[in-house]
């Protein structure tokens, strides 16, 4: 199982990613593993969708990654 997620920092920061191990990703995000996050600390889980392939992960990544994937995260309250 994939799951595509959200996280975000108590200063507003949101990442949106993809990954098999959403907890292990998130402890390596909060270490400072990963060079888009690491300038940030403390993220958080706000939002998470499950997939069975990563081929549907991604592309449901790429798509909240667009501006019309973000109206969509705002419209369902995940962003403001």
């Amino acid at each position: 199982m994939y799951k595509v997620y959200i996280l975000k920092t108590d200063a507003g920061n949101i990442y949106i990613g993809h990954t098999d191990n959403l907890a292990k990703r998130l402890n390596s995000h909060n270490q400072g593993q990963n060079l888009a996050t690491q300038s940030y600390n403390n993220w958080k889980i706000i939002y998470e969708e499950a997939f069975e392939s990563r081929a549907m992960a991604m592309s449901r990544e790429k798509f909240l990654k667009t501006g019309d994937g973000k109206k969509v995260l705002k419209h369902k309250g995940i962003l403001k």
